[in-house]
């Protein structure tokens, strides 16, 4: 089955509204089994909005439509969907009076207009606004009209619609997301090309902002089926990507391994220079984290440094801020002043100045203090201000990650060269 999406507004022709509807639509539908060939937007205009529900009707076995169910004389979605099957529209008690609590008795007279339905078409329940939704089945084609605001159209397509979409395409389909960091899509693919060929489960990478995921999918007659596929493709990336690999789903890298931290009981403290307190901030966005984050600094001249980390004055000036030696230093001085079982310091340069032949923007090294030992990485990340800074967070919970997980951390040196260094010292 295939299908289309058409989002409705012009405020999201103008740039107004970001269209999240069709993206997650999109992927929703694709965990499905159903492709997306086309997707749409289309403003508040009788015509062209006319037009494009033509087009869409015609050329895909299910059109879904987003926004336009509103009270205002420019809601035009369920008028011109009726006009397509010349279906006349008809009111609906029962939504009205479902419209009038929700609004708790004070309902416009405008918002009547909600609680007509196209003639033959099944209401979809709103729980979080008056619009309610539409699935209409007619002549071999499904069409569904959602709200707009995503916080009304996502719980009604998870509980209402995509129950209904599963039963129409016969299947089970599961998808399983594996999160990487430290290899680029391009080797990812590189390594795991034979596995992509595979048409069932399939295989596909995608880049991230700064890190790579891979999706496996897979089509069977029931879920255990499908996880056996899904498993067993898994257990063949594991084996030639396993060290890149730090979590499954949409739990990022930061949460993950703050959580690591949490299980092991580990306290961290954090000194931070051209991140400028970002890693601090990532490790208290996981609920619980109070219970290992010490404290964090930002020390982002040499004065700071010297004074705050007790990093030597000479180790400075021979080898300059932004160096192995002092982000040694920087790691070693917060873990002391912090008095926890780990400290991390990070030194760089972000740009989009400050770089020299020696020393180019983009240039960071992340140090991790633990146990007796100290872990430095080399890091070169090309981008704006931003992905430097980013990126530099990102290798210092991956430094960690490593060293809680005891692996040896010369592999990835082979595996991806010249993408990253990490170095036992």
């Amino acid at each position: 089955m295939n299908a289309e999406i058409i989002a409705v507004g012009t405020e999201l022709l103008l740039g107004d509204i970001l269209n999240t509807n069709a993206q997650f639509l999109s992927k929703q539908l694709s965990a499905m089994g159903i492709d997306v060939f086309y997707q749409d937007v289309v403003g508040d205009n009788n015509d062209r909005l006319k037009q494009t529900i033509h087009a869409a009707i015609g050329r895909s076995d299910i059109t879904i439509l987003s926004g336009g169910l509103g009270p205002t004389d420019d809601d035009l979605t369920k008028e011109m969907v009726a006009e397509y099957f010349s279906l006349p529209l008809i009111f609906h008690p029962d939504i009205e009076a479902g419209i009038r609590t929700y609004l708790k008795g004070n309902m416009p007279d405008s918002n009547r207009k909600q609680a007509n339905i196209p003639e033959g078409a099944q209401p979809i329940p709103n729980d979080y606004g008056t619009a309610p939704g539409v699935l209409l089945e007619r002549e071999g084609k499904v069409v569904i009209l959602l709200p707009g605001p995503p916080r009304e159209l996502e719980p009604m397509f998870k509980n209402h619609v995509r129950p209904y979409l599963a039963d129409k395409t016969g299947c089970t389909i599961r998808s399983r997301t594996l999160r990487l960091f430290g290899i680029g899509e391009s080797r990812v693919q590189e390594v795991v090309s034979d596995l992509m060929a595979s048409t069932n489960p399939t295989l596909a990478p995608y880049a991230k902002s700064n890190e790579t995921t891979l999706r496996i999918t897979a089509k069977c007659e029931s879920e255990a089926e499908a996880d056996a596929l899904i498993d067993g493709m898994e257990e063949k990336i594991q084996e030639r990507l396993g060290q890149f690999i730090y979590g499954h789903g949409e739990t990022l890298l930061p949460e993950t391994v703050t959580r690591m931290l949490m299980e092991r009981s580990i306290t961290v403290a954090t000194a931070e220079s051209c991140t400028g307190g970002l890693l601090a901030g990532a490790i208290v966005d996981t609920p619980g984290s109070s219970a290992i984050f010490s404290e964090g600094a930002v020390t982002y001249s040499n004065a700071a440094k010297v004074k705050n980390l007790g990093v030597k004055q000479e180790t400075l000036d021979r080898f300059g801020a932004v160096s192995e030696e002092t982000a040694r230093e920087m790691a070693l001085g917060i873990r002391a002043r912090a008095e926890s079982d780990m400290g991390i310091g990070i030194t760089g340069i972000a740009g989009p100045d400050g770089g020299t032949p020696e020393k180019p923007v983009g240039l960071v090294y992340v140090a991790v203090a633990y146990g007796d030992q100290v872990y430095v990485r080399r890091c070169m990340t090309a981008g704006d201000r931003a992905k430097v800074r980013h990126a530099s967070v990102l290798h210092a919970f991956d430094c960690v990650r490593r060293i809680l997980l005891g692996m040896d951390v010369q592999i990835a040196r082979e595996i991806c060269a010249n993408h990253l260094t990490f170095e036992r010292k």
